[in-house]
């Protein structure tokens, strides 16, 4: 016999009491969605800061780049063309509105120019603590105010341009620290010269210089460095681009102008060469006192046609300068390039240069932390 058993149904309080609970987590449900509202649109990180024309210097172009990495196109009268300067900003500069910076002026090499993002080597985007500031040298500019100004390169005043202009440009626009104590200079190659050679003529601005296979060396002695400036001068290599002719081969440097144009005759025939000991930054280490002096170099692996091996000579010059003044300095010779990075081979090239900036970077932001809190 079948068993019909029938299920009690259940009691409506217990049917109320789900609805209830039903209801309820509706109702938090809502709360939630209006107490948390949409997903919150985060804001692209803020572009580059404006920045205003001033001390002769005029914008022509739009700013290229990102907030903390970006590249101003200017003009000035003392320098014929136009003219980019890269700015490397800390991550937090925007944010942090009430802090100041030191900042680092790093001079680029010949046939180079700072709109060439590989400039902004890694371990100064890496920098969180200073402004990094990379302005136009020319692709063979020296670094120099040229004695003869009626070339066909037109004005070449690079040093006023740097000094004069760049510089209070930059201080007037960013939130830098004004004094010697947070500024340094540094370069590699023909900027190698253009640091020891502004921080010489101008060591009431800086506290701090490099120079990273540097033509350190602009001597009699060294004539061979003397060389390469003048070929920069008169082009020799030009023919050598072939149909790569122009910015993008290395051996053009523009118009062709004459060996004396920068520093006059570079012969040394009756001191008619005085200038360009006068230049010569070797000669002049005295004017360093008080700074902070880092050389790098690399051995050229011995071979006389890479340059390094020039730049090798030029640097033990300014070591035995600075010895014979009792100078305390930092000095590295990476030889060919064993254990310096895995991109270095002891020749002129950037792999070792990226290098010299991994060790030196870490130094010059803990001596400006030192110096400005004092």
């Amino acid at each position: 016999m079948a068993n019909n058993l029938v299920r009690p149904r259940p009691a409506r309080s217990s049917r109320f009491a789900r609805l209830l609970r039903a209801k309820a987590a509706v109702l938090a449900l809502a709360a939630a969605v209006l107490l948390v509202g949409t997903p919150p649109v985060h804001a692209d990180p803020p572009g580059p800061p404006a920045m205003t024309d001033g001390f002769g210097l005029t914008q022509t172009a739009a700013v290229t780049g990102t907030g903390t990495n970006f590249v101003l196109t200017v003009t000035t009268p003392q320098v014929a063309g136009e003219h980019r300067i890269r700015i490397l900003l800390p991550r937090d500069y925007a944010a942090d509105r009430a802090r100041r910076y030191p900042v680092l002026y790093f001079l680029h090499g010949a046939s180079d120019d700072p709109g060439n993002p590989a400039i902004a080597y890694p371990a100064l985007t890496a920098a969180q603590s200073m402004i990094t500031v990379i302005p136009d040298g020319g692709r063979r500019g020296w670094y120099a105010d040229w004695i003869d100004q009626k070339t066909a390169a037109g004005a070449q005043n690079w040093e006023t341009f740097h000094i004069n202009q760049v510089i209070p440009f930059i201080d007037a626009n960013l939130r830098t620290l004004t004094g010697k104590e947070g500024r340094a200079v540094a370069g590699l190659s023909m900027g190698g010269f253009g640091a020891l050679h502004y921080a010489q003529r101008h060591p009431g601005l800086f506290s701090q210089v490099a120079t990273l296979s540097g033509a350190n060396d602009l001597s009699r002695n060294h004539m061979v460095t003397r060389g390469a400036v003048v070929a920069t001068l008169t082009n020799v290599g030009a023919p050598l681009c072939g149909s790569s002719s122009g910015p993008s081969c290395n051996l053009e440097f523009g118009p062709t102008v004459s060996s004396d144009a920068i520093f006059g005759t570079p012969y040394p025939v009756f001191d008619a060469d005085w200038r360009w000991n006068a230049a010569d930054p070797s000669s002049h280490m005295a004017a360093l006192a008080g700074m902070g002096i880092a050389v790098y170099t690399g051995s050229g692996n011995g071979n006389p046609a890479d340059f390094e091996f020039w730049a090798e000579s030029a640097a033990r010059n300014t070591k035995a300068a600075l010895d014979a003044l009792g100078l305390p300095y930092h000095y590295v010779n990476y030889g060919n390039g064993s254990g310096w990075g895995e991109n270095c081979h002891g020749g002129h090239e950037s792999g070792c240069w990226s290098q010299d900036l991994v060790d030196w970077v870490p130094r010059l932001e803990a001596a400006f932390a030192a110096a400005t809190a004092a």
